[in-house]
């Protein structure tokens, strides 16, 4: 039976892979695998692009990858799940950054036209499919409308960057989902059971800037370990740990990688969009007091990163390793407050915010921060440990 999410998967394991280690052999050997795939891709969603599905009622079929049962909740009947589909995005998406690592131009133009009308063909169909059905929020299939945004937090990560999607639709998806979430949690709600994949949400919200949100998500799940000794989760929690019932497989890897990759992004993430590594977007203030939070080797694709943040006599202190490697689009460092900071100091140079982001761009050997009353901070002379440093006041209680 068909899952036509494998392709996408495949590609983004090899360019996975590829962007940790480096290993330009590996991906010599893969690409042919890799192109067999993202053309299998190709010729899946171009048996979908046909006048049939230019009618008003299957509309919302035309360029997307055929019906399939990889989500596991369309088991009974195939579907056209968009969860395959940001799989395959995905897969465009790898496979054009590998062709390009291989020098293969001709490859890389061919797919990046494929890559960039499967998407505008996604979107539309999304918008297609909300259309239909009536509803404000983004569906897990075109056929059923359904609400499912567990399984839509693939178009976050790994796809990584939702710019393309209707963003009315993204808002009101995760802001449904807290508000059932609530219900739930502060037994609003009758419920029996959950299966613990929602730990994926709890990046999403990083994502989306719900900081406080996505911590009160991290701490309902990590209630719902079973049994708590055994700090893990099996496939479905229910309400009352004595009730018998299904759990499915326990302990289950594929939960545990979705609290892992979570509870990272609460210290970075890496912002496909324009490349750029995401510091402390999940970090609540409370944990910058005293000795604060520290990061150390924490590996991403692009090098290792080591920072610190803390509270220091009305100041935030963020200061980021010299062993971590400068990306691309820059470290972009989340201010953690509603209330803006009143100045910025990087390097020993005023720095200004773009909204409630700070670009980090440069990687000094020395660093000074420059204290608010005209002074000069001591103690901050560590060249071998500490290379940025942002000092802001922190607002009024």
């Amino acid at each position: 039976m068909p899952e036509n999410d494998s392709p996408g998967e495949f590609i983004f394991l090899v360019a996975e892979i590829y962007r940790y280690t480096h290993d330009r052999i590996l991906i010599e050997a893969m690409w042919p695998h890799v192109d067999a795939a993202i053309q299998y891709v190709d010729r899946l969603r171009q048996s979908e692009r046909n006048d049939a599905n230019l009618a008003s009622g299957t509309r919302a079929f035309y360029g997307l990858l055929p019906a399939s049962i990889s989500h596991e909740g369309y088991s009974e009947k195939p579907m056209h799940s968009y969860w395959d589909d940001f799989w395959a995005l995905k897969g465009y998406e790898d496979a054009v950054s590998i062709a390009m690592a291989l020098g293969h131009a001709d490859a890389a133009a061919r797919l990046s036209a494929q890559r960039d009308e499967f998407r505008r063909e996604l979107s539309a169909s999304l918008q297609a499919s909300a259309a239909m059905h009536g509803i404000a929020y983004l569906p897990g299939s075109a056929e059923l409308g359904d609400f499912d945004p567990t399984s839509t937090t693939i178009a976050f990560a790994p796809h990584g960057d939702t710019r393309d999607l209707p963003f009315a639709l993204v808002q009101s998806t995760y802001e449904r989902y807290w508000r059932e979430f609530i219900d739930r949690r502060d037994g609003n709600k009758a419920w029996d059971e959950y299966t613990p994949y929602e730990l994926r949400n709890v990046g999403t919200f990083v994502r989306l800037g719900w900081r406080d949100r996505a911590q009160e998500l991290l701490a309902f799940f990590l209630a719902g370990r079973r049994p708590p000794a055994w700090n893990q989760w099996p496939e479905v929690v229910g309400r009352d740990p004595r009730k018998t019932r299904f759990v499915g497989d326990m302990p289950h890897a594929w939960v545990a990688s979705d609290f892992i990759r979570s509870v990272l992004d609460l210290f970075a993430y890496e912002r496909s969009a324009d490349h750029a590594l995401v510091l402390a977007a999940g970090v609540p203030p409370a944990w910058l007091d005293g000795a604060g939070i520290s990061v150390g080797n924490l590996r991403t694709s692009y090098g290792m990163l080591s920072y610190s943040l803390k509270k220091v006599r009305g100041r935030t202190l963020l200061n980021v390793d010299s062993g971590s490697r400068l990306p691309p689009g820059h470290f972009v460092f989340i201010w953690p407050w509603k209330e803006p900071p009143r100045r910025t100091v990087v390097n020993g140079k005023s720095a200004s915010w773009q909204g409630n982001e700070l670009h980090i761009g440069e990687l000094p050997a020395r660093v000074v921060v420059e204290g608010f009353d005209g002074r000069i901070a001591r103690g901050l002379r560590n060249a071998g440990s500490r290379i940025h440093s942002v000092d802001a006041p922190l607002p009024p209680n």
